[in-house]
């Protein structure tokens, strides 16, 4: 299935919804530190339910340990300074996808070790900041599922 890796995530609840959609869609989930919260926060908790038996969450010390660790396919970069639609991709069981923290997204050094084929982008209206992180997450993951024709 897909890797999930949360670059340094800021909002316990954004993670919450994060470990339900991986816990809904096979997707493994990374986290990068350092967290913005405890993983026993009650609103990591709350916004979670009880989806954590459901899905293999892990931590990880760097981006670099991560990848070390897991070897994915392939990495993905999410960001608004992206130049090419996430949609527009055709995604493999293995790729990774690296979404940065909620205040400021992916710092330049991650962006700069990531081809730029690889750097992607959710179309928006002009002027618009982002979206939500678990929102963004959600589109993303759907449709390199989608691709795969939702297999299980």
């Amino acid at each position: 299935m897909f890797h999930v890796v949360l670059h340094q995530p800021e909002i316990a609840p954004n993670t919450g919804n994060i470990i339900r959609l991986c816990a809904n869609t096979g997707a493994r989930l990374h986290l990068i530190h350092p967290l913005g919260f405890a993983l026993e926060d009650r609103l990591l908790r709350r916004a979670g339910l009880d989806y954590h038996e459901w899905v293999r969450v892990e931590e990880h010390a760097s981006l670099t340990q991560f990848l070390a660790a897991v070897a994915p396919a392939r990495l993905f970069a999410l960001s608004t300074r992206g130049r090419h639609d996430y949609a527009a991709c055709r995604y493999a069981a293995g790729d990774a996808f690296v979404f940065g923290p909620e205040s400021r997204g992916l710092p330049a050094e991650v962006l700069a070790g990531i081809p730029q084929s690889q750097r992607l982008r959710i179309p928006m209206r002009p002027h618009r900041r982002s979206l939500n992180l678990s929102n963004a997450v959600a589109v993303v993951v759907y449709e390199a599922w989608r691709q795969q024709g939702f297999a299980l």
